[in-house]
């Protein structure tokens, strides 16, 4: 316990913040066995409840909250249908359960907002608060939903997002919780969670965060729905980087966990062929059968690394060009890579960039604005000449080359192309300036 916490409590009821029976409560349960507490608390549930609900509710000094909340926290990890104790108070009363809780994490006079700031002490009240929600959330009959909800789950992406907090790792021990139960992944995705995951892990983190934080990524692919968008966010090229830099075998297991989910539990077969191209695109093919000459004591990693070479292997048989060129340019890490230099494969595909309503080349055009790569920044500006100069105008009603020129300006290419001849990079420079000369070529 807290030290100083009973003696707190006992200047709370010296100056009649609560009264007798509420103090004889905490001190039993304080000093109780876990069979005499067990008592205790069927005896006097709601007093119980009310007790706790009422203190945290009103009682402003640091100590005694910590206080109160760990000894709370105590109650719930012995048993966890105790959640329920509280959940009955607040329904009898007609009144949320969450409100309390909540009102710690928000206080207005900074008192538990501080998270980030100067006292450990203060720190360890937030946490303690925010793991006891997590606990009631996913332990109790009744699921927390709506405006409560949204509030936590946005608390939470938001301490993420702090820089070097040191207690990130309860932060995410939270949500790793929370993401097991389906109603709470959709809440999660709907605070924009799975980008706020991803860009932490886009960063320095230590293997503990990575894990963690894989785990929730892990956790929300079992839903069908979720797997099948996972990869709008750009999760495979990050797990990859992690999975070919990382030297912990827990972190390994939980990116191979991952993958698999990402091959199997999409609904559409053409996601999960996207999946695994993405994948090959990103070199994992070449990791998991480095990792397969590793000895590992767990048997799942062995048994998910023969099952994703094999899925991976069959994939690179019906791998054409056209489909390593798609899959590399939405990953949006274009490198030189033997198709971009391929008479053959523009000859033989530049009218697919035309699909879906120009979407390929809407893509390399959004990478010309918001890449900061010089090598992205080269190999965008050669493929929009390289469409240029094999658009087969021959071939097609001279409309169509108006078409393809307007669409480009439209698009803002020419302009983005135009702006790089003074990239500080000289193959920026060199590759727009190519692009340049084609686009005045055949524009004339």
């Amino acid at each position: 316990m807290v030290y100083g916490g009973a003696a707190s409590v006992y200047m709370c009821r010296r100056s009649h913040i609560i009264v007798q029976e509420e103090y004889n409560l905490i001190m039993a349960l304080d000093g109780a066995t876990p069979d005499a507490r067990e008592k205790l608390l069927a005896e006097k549930r709601m007093l119980c409840a009310r007790t706790f609900i009422s203190l945290l509710g009103h009682i402003s000094k640091e100590q005694t909250t910590q206080y109160l909340l760990i000894m709370l926290d105590d109650i719930l990890q012995e048993d966890k249908s105790r959640v329920e104790i509280f959940q009955d108070y607040a329904r009898k009363k007609r009144e949320s359960v969450w409100t309390p809780f909540l009102n710690l994490l928000n206080r207005p006079d900074g008192f538990i907002m501080n998270m980030y700031l100067r006292d450990s002490r203060v720190n360890g009240s937030v946490l303690q608060t925010s793991r006891i929600i997590a606990k009631i959330a996913c332990w109790s009959r009744e699921l927390m939903d709506g405006s409560d909800l949204h509030f936590y789950l946005t608390w939470l992406k938001d301490q993420l997002r702090i820089s070097s907090n040191e207690y990130i790792q309860s932060v995410a021990r939270c949500l790793q919780m929370m993401l097991r139960i389906d109603e709470y992944r959709w809440a999660f995705v709907g605070v924009d969670g799975i980008s706020t995951l991803i860009s932490v892990l886009s960063g320095r983190v230590n293997f503990q965060i990575q894990y963690q934080l894989i785990f929730c990524l892990w956790v929300l692919t079992f839903n069908p729905t979720l797997a099948q968008k996972m990869n709008k966010f750009n999760v495979i090229p990050i797990l990859c980087d992690i999975l070919s830099e990382s030297v912990k075998e827990k972190v390994s297991r939980i990116i191979l966990a991952t993958f698999r989910n990402l091959l199997e539990k999409p609904t559409e077969p053409e996601v999960c062929r996207d999946n695994a191209i993405h994948m090959l695109q990103c070199k994992a093919l070449k990791q998991l059968e480095i990792l397969q000459g590793r000895k590992f004591d767990d048997p799942d990693i062995e048994e998910d690394l023969a099952f994703l070479i094999e899925k991976l292997q069959a994939s690179v048989q019906d791998l054409s060009s056209f489909d390593e060129y798609s899959t590399e340019l939405k990953s949006g890490r274009l490198e030189w890579s033997p198709v971009h230099q391929s008479a053959k494969f523009w000859r033989e595909n530049v009218m697919k960039f035309n699909e879906k309503n120009y979407e390929l080349l809407k893509i390399l055009i959004k990478l010309l604005e918001s890449s900061r790569d010089p090598l992205v920044l080269s190999v965008a500006s050669h493929d929009i000449g390289e469409y240029v100069r094999h658009y087969p105008r021959g071939k097609t009603p001279m409309y169509h080359d108006v078409m393809w020129c307007r669409v480009i300006e439209q698009l803002g290419g020419k302009q983005l192309v135009m702006q790089l001849l003074s990239h500080e990079d000289p193959n920026v420079r060199y590759d727009a300036l190519l692009c340049v000369q084609k686009l005045m070529v055949h524009n004339w």
